[in-house]
């Protein structure tokens, strides 16, 4: 992958991540699979779990540890109100980006 690749994919993490959640709770295997599924972007735990305790210490996302039927408990993931209230001011960002954006093509 070139670099300016990873530079995007390390620099929107967050607002993906932050989108996933507005609906739903996730563990994190789950959010590694969602962000595969919805963005074909494929990231190892060794990069969501830094970010999700970033997420975490910033009081974007909250979590919560589930015990399972059978195997170990899961961390769960949820947005918080100030996650919510972030994500808004990132959507508008993105927008206004990407018309920005749009106008140089």
């Amino acid at each position: 992958m070139q670099k300016w690749k990873s530079q995007v994919k390390k620099g929107t993490l967050a607002f993906i991540v932050l989108n996933l959640l507005k609906d739903n709770e996730f563990y994190g295997y789950e959010l590694i699979e969602q962000i595969k599924k919805h963005t074909q972007i494929e990231i190892a735990e060794g990069t969501l779990y830094p970010l999700m305790n970033r997420l975490k210490n910033e009081d974007l996302v909250a979590s919560k540890w589930v015990e399972q039927a059978s195997g170990i408990p899961r961390k769960y993931y949820t947005l918080t109100a100030t996650g919510e209230a972030t994500l808004l001011q990132m959507q508008n960002f993105w927008s206004d980006l990407e018309t920005s954006i749009n106008k140089l093509s």
